[in-house]
């Protein structure tokens, strides 16, 4: 038997930064979403638990070794539930390391949905999500795969209704750019939330109010790899473009279209005036592909 589950790439629509803890950890006020582009996890039984890593993107993962995330949940999952069991993982790495699209966590969370399912092990949801948030902030909202609202460090996850099925634009210039390195070289002043009420059910009406918002780590991260103002002007002035932000930490950045047809478009025009950037086109879906699947 194998299992795979899929890895979407999460996206932070906005992000604010609220404040910061005595011990370091920012505050933060997001709204995050999930595209069907991104990464995927196969599992099939075995003596011991192993992990090997193909895909595009596979050279980009530096060591398979005990810190990778893939690994830790599985370890992690197998500890708490006393599971004796061993499982041969498989990593399909389509997203960029070091992006800001949650790649390494959502990996994490694809890990945990697919161990669950092969080893049949019977954890509520929401011990799961506590499990999760050991292996990182961003791990519970993964595991979720929905679009929600984001609070605390990353651990406060609250659903955010369904969004417009927008077409997405994901591009990020082949410079990793690590979260910690942004977070500690940020200063300035702090913000105010960004919550907003109804969701709207109009592409064009979400980009309006998300116009509003910001990322406040953009500043920074363009500080410290400039190519990102590149990405973003370029995302701006792509005919459809509804709106260009950068999406988490960075490096990577996404522009929202009406819907998926011009968002390819798009996609295939920076591609050949860019060819060296990272580019992929989607749509924002609700639990795109979370399920997983036994074959």
């Amino acid at each position: 038997m194998t299992v795979a589950a899929f890895a979407p790439a999460k996206i932070n629509l906005y992000l604010h930064i609220l404040g910061q803890r005595a011990d370091g950890f920012h505050l933060l006020d997001s709204l995050v979403a999930f595209a069907d582009i991104g990464d995927r996890i196969t599992g099939r039984p075995a003596s011991e638990l192993s992990l090997t890593v193909g895909g595009p993107l596979a050279s980009s993962l530096a060591e398979l070794g005990g810190d990778n995330l893939v690994l830790r949940a599985a370890r992690l999952l197998a500890q708490r539930m006393g599971i004796t069991e061993g499982a041969a993982l498989h990593l399909e790495k389509n997203l960029p390391v070091g992006a800001g699209l949650g790649g390494g966590s959502s990996d994490a969370a694809a890990t945990l949905r697919a161990l669950v399912s092969l080893w049949r092990v019977p954890i509520a949801e929401n011990a799961l999500r506590a499990l999760g948030a050991e292996l990182g902030a961003d791990v519970p909202a993964c595991l979720q795969a929905r679009p929600a609202w984001v609070g605390g460090i990353g651990e406060n996850v609250a659903p955010a209704g369904n969004l417009p099925r927008a077409g997405i634009l994901l591009v990020n210039p082949g410079i990793p750019l690590p979260t910690v390195s942004v977070f500690r070289a940020r200063a300035g002043p702090f913000g105010g939330p960004g919550r907003f009420g109804a969701m709207p059910r109009d592409v064009a009406a979400l980009a309006e109010i998300l116009r509003e918002r910001r990322n406040d780590l953009a500043a920074t991260a363009i500080r410290l790899v400039p190519d990102i103002r590149a990405v973003l002007d370029r995302l701006s002035r792509l005919s459809g473009a509804l709106l260009a932000q950068m999406s988490g930490s960075g490096a990577s950045c996404f522009a929202l279209f009406a819907d998926r047809k011009q968002a390819e478009h798009a996609a295939e025009a920076l591609a050949s005036a860019e060819p060296v950037w990272w580019i992929r086109a989607g749509v924002l879906a609700d639990m795109p592909r979370a399920a997983v699947e036994r074959s």
